[in-house]
């Protein structure tokens, strides 16, 4: 069962990994990315910043989306973590079982607005956040559980 898919530039970091985990009941951590993937000190950065007794898998966007379909992830309490608003616009769009999106953090680049404290979009970032929203995915912004959600519609239509 899927409990949550996170966008955050940080992928798996301390504030990720255990108050999301924890609030979550997360048994299984999915990092989907295609860099890391093959990026050993990226990986191992990952899996320092692990909890105990979660299990951690790091595949690719692509590998990410078939492991989801076949049903093998079916019996964890899968939390995936992204990199990108297109990483988890793609799982989205392929994986009909993800019903929300949580927006954890972007980083601020050249063309890009902010539309809430760590939340910053590309234009075209913006438009997969629509079509995810008009496809009846719920998107939210929440840095860490205990925040208050943010509808990712009303943030994108505040002056900015």
């Amino acid at each position: 069962m899927i409990k949550c898919l996170r966008v955050d530039h940080r992928l798996l970091h301390g504030q990720v990994a255990f108050s999301w985990t924890t609030s979550l009941g997360a048994d299984c951590i999915l990092i989907a990315n295609d860099d890391v993937v093959q990026n050993e000190i990226r990986k191992t950065t990952i899996k320092l910043a692990k909890p105990s007794g979660v299990k951690l898998v790091i595949k690719t966007v692509e590998d990410s989306i078939k492991a989801i379909n076949s049903g093998v992830t079916d019996k964890y309490k899968l939390f995936i973590v992204v990199e990108s608003i297109e990483d988890a616009y793609q799982l989205v769009k392929n994986c009909p079982q993800i019903k929300a999106v949580n927006l954890g953090g972007t980083k601020a680049r050249e063309g890009t607005r902010n539309i809430s404290k760590a939340v910053n979009v590309t234009k075209k970032e913006e438009e997969r956040i629509r079509e995810m929203l008009d496809s009846g995915i719920d998107v939210e912004i929440r840095m860490i559980p205990l925040d208050t959600s943010i509808d990712a519609r009303h943030a994108l239509n505040k002056e900015g």
